[in-house]
């Protein structure tokens, strides 16, 4: 049995597997497996993960878990926010008011001042710099939210990709990014360039080639990488 293998439940209180109830119990709520074989789930006693056999992965109990990413899970004791390995044992001592997921080996967390920034698998911080906000890395790059609140991207090393800055920014996707300047949203490169002089209310990133975007009198259409739109939407 393999994990991709296993599915949820639509009301998210059991596994199933061919169609059956795995483990012939069923769980307050949980969680579906990952790569490492092991899941989240709650009963009474409170969460904790299970292996592919339905096995607890140790006895102990937390307010919450997640799944697992890069052998790492966040999880919830007491309020504080740390991550487990594959033993189940804690990786690092520090507690965090909030933790991510592991995105590309790295993850975003929040300390008791409200400031963000990313670890390692082993809990060290990548960089010295704290944010108001931070994202997770995609592509090499994540988005961070200055003290002037102003947004940029950085690399894996708390680098920043270049000069620009944005009032608000979505990850790289095959090397083009959703940003906003004052005068609305648009899509740039890796230079932080724009693709086009429009502007727009909302957008998507490009799927093979094509945006959905909507305009800011509520026209929804779809525009290609040089920002001419292609279909408008009836």
């Amino acid at each position: 049995m393999k994990y991709n293998e296993i599915k949820l439940a639509a009301d998210y209180t059991h596994f199933l597997y061919q169609e059956e109830i795995l483990f012939g119990k069923s769980f307050l709520h949980v969680l579906k497996f990952h790569a490492e074989g092991l899941a989240a789930v709650c009963d009474d006693s409170g969460w904790y993960h299970i292996d592919l056999r339905g096995n607890q992965l140790t006895p102990k109990r937390y307010d919450r878990t997640f799944g697992f990413y890069f052998g790492r899970a966040a999880v919830i004791e007491k309020g504080n926010f740390f991550h487990l390995d594959t033993e189940g044992v804690r990786v690092y001592p520090e507690c965090y008011a909030w933790c991510g997921n592991y995105q590309e080996k790295i993850c975003t967390v929040r300390d008791f001042d409200g400031k963000y920034f990313h670890i390692d698998l082993n809990g060290t911080a990548v960089y010295t710099s704290k944010y108001t906000y931070a994202g997770d890395f995609k592509d090499g790059f994540a988005c961070v939210r200055l003290e002037n609140g102003l947004f940029k991207h950085i690399d894996c090393k708390g680098n920043y990709l270049n000069a620009k800055a944005f009032n608000d920014l979505g990850v790289f996707h095959k090397g083009i990014a959703t940003a906003k300047d004052a005068g609305g949203w648009f899509h740039c490169n890796l230079k932080g360039n724009e693709l086009y002089p429009r502007r727009f209310a909302v957008i998507e990133v490009f799927y093979n080639g094509f945006a959905l975007v909507e305009e800011f009198g509520g026209q929804k259409c779809v525009i290609n990488e040089s920002g001419e739109t292609v279909i408008v939407l009836k």
